[in-house]
């Protein structure tokens, strides 16, 4: 912290555990008594635990909504009324792909990204009246243009309030993921489970962008007069988010004559929950005809 304060002028180093209400109070009026106000709040806080849903105990799975939905909704609650009073204000909030489809393997981890989108979109609706804006930025496979954060078993100093943190785990470390190892079901090389752990494993070799590049365009989107709700970066995340909104779309049209048939009288079924499909109208029919 001190080293950026040295090189930048206008830098305010300051330690913020998003799980703790008071150090996230703390790093906002500190802000605002430093620079006078606040523009922009990036929020790249998080991590996930790797391992099946079976596998990964309350602990681990409390942890994650802590960090990742409960940090952001402390981040918002305690930084709205600054924006509400300026009436200007804007929230870039990483998600993840995972906030938009299911992974293997990151079961929890995806719930918090699912939480966490559908709270940014609702706030949205709630706050639009203020001209506060929020952008959740959902990137793909990212390198994080360090080889010696990809993959490393070291254990990370506490750093929060109570002398407890997610990286001193003495799991193994690929990226922001902590590894469980899987019990015996979800052991097998090829098992569901363990795609998350492959596709990172993956990544050592391949790199397919750059968290740096990613950086830089976010912070265009900190200037950007009408920001997305969502920005996705990088052609793993596109096509992946793509693929998976076709795929609803087609179930959806497969299923839709199961539904619940609504509006005209005539043209549903009789007293059975699902029996007001296509069939209802000629077996309405058929009857008639046996009557005469």
């Amino acid at each position: 912290m001190k080293k950026l304060e040295e090189e930048h002028e206008n830098c305010l180093g300051l330690l913020c555990d998003v799980r703790a209400r008071e150090t996230v109070h703390q790093a906002i009026d500190r802000t605002i008594q430093c620079f006078g106000r606040i523009d922009i709040i990036a929020n790249c806080a998080g991590y996930g635990v790797i391992g099946s849903c079976e596998d990964q105990d309350e602990y681990d799975i409390r942890d994650q909504f802590e960090t990742n939905f409960t940090g952001t909704l402390n981040i918002i609650q305690l930084s709205l009324p600054h924006f509400r009073e300026r009436r200007a204000g804007r929230y870039l909030i990483f998600s993840s792909t995972s906030g938009a489809l299911g992974v293997p393997g990151l079961g929890p981890y995806c719930a918090s990204k699912y939480a966490v989108e559908g709270l940014m979109e609702s706030m949205l609706y709630e706050v639009d009246g203020f001209n506060i804006k929020a952008t959740l930025v959902e990137p793909g496979h990212m390198r994080r243009d360090d080889p010696g954060d990809l993959v490393s078993a070291e254990l990370v100093p506490p750093s929060s309030s109570d002398g407890v943190h997610h990286l001193s785990s003495p799991l193994p470390l690929y990226g922001h993921f902590l590894v469980k190892p899987p019990s015996d079901p979800y052991s097998t090389p090829t098992a569901p489970a363990a795609h998350a752990k492959r596709m990172l494993m993956w990544l050592a070799d391949k790199q397919p962008a750059s968290a740096v590049k990613a950086a830089y365009l976010v912070w265009q989107l900190g200037h950007c007069s009408y920001p997305p709700l969502r920005l996705v970066l990088g052609t793993y995340a596109v096509e992946s988010i793509r693929d998976r909104l076709k795929c609803i779309i087609e179930e959806i049209e497969d299923w839709k004559y199961l539904s619940f048939p609504t509006g005209d009288p005539q043209t549903s079924g009789g007293g059975g929950g699902g029996g007001g499909g296509p069939s209802a109208g000629p077996a309405r029919e058929t009857a008639s005809q046996d009557q005469e």
